[in-house]
């Protein structure tokens, strides 16, 4: 059974930092690419950062870049979102989520919420001013 589980998350100070896990089983990590989303209250689910697969080429949203980095342990069927600088508008549900890669495709192009197929039920972070 494919599953999803994100943890890291909690409460941190303007411009702290928090590192983000995503546990991946059922699946091999390797060929999926995972995608980064967060929902603040009252808000939409917004896309954060993507790793595809297998190129594990990223991306990332205007509103992180040059703070959050993404990575990918395929042996640990890991993916982590490092988050530095972070700010109160920061403050969400973050999930991670999975959808088959495509080598030929930054996952960019394709990494919408709809799109993705397996889900975990996120990790709150809370970022305090």
């Amino acid at each position: 059974q494919l599953q999803l589980v994100e943890s890291g998350g909690g409460l941190v100070q303007s411009e702290g930092s928090l590192r983000l896990s995503c546990a991946a089983s059922g699946f091999d990590l390797d060929y999926y690419s995972i995608g980064w989303y967060r929902q603040a209250p009252g808000k939409e689910r917004d896309a954060v950062s993507c790793i595809g697969g297998p190129t594990s080429k990223t991306f990332y949203a205007d509103s992180v870049k040059g703070r959050f980095t993404v990575s990918r342990d395929n042996a640990k069927k890991l993916v982590y979102l490092q988050m530095n600088s972070l700010k109160p508008e920061d403050t969400a549900v973050y999930y991670c989520a999975a959808v088959l890669g495509d080598p030929l495709m930054p996952c960019a192009n394709y990494y919408y919420p709809n799109v993705m197929n397996y889900w975990g039920k996120g990790t709150l972070v809370t970022v305090s001013s």
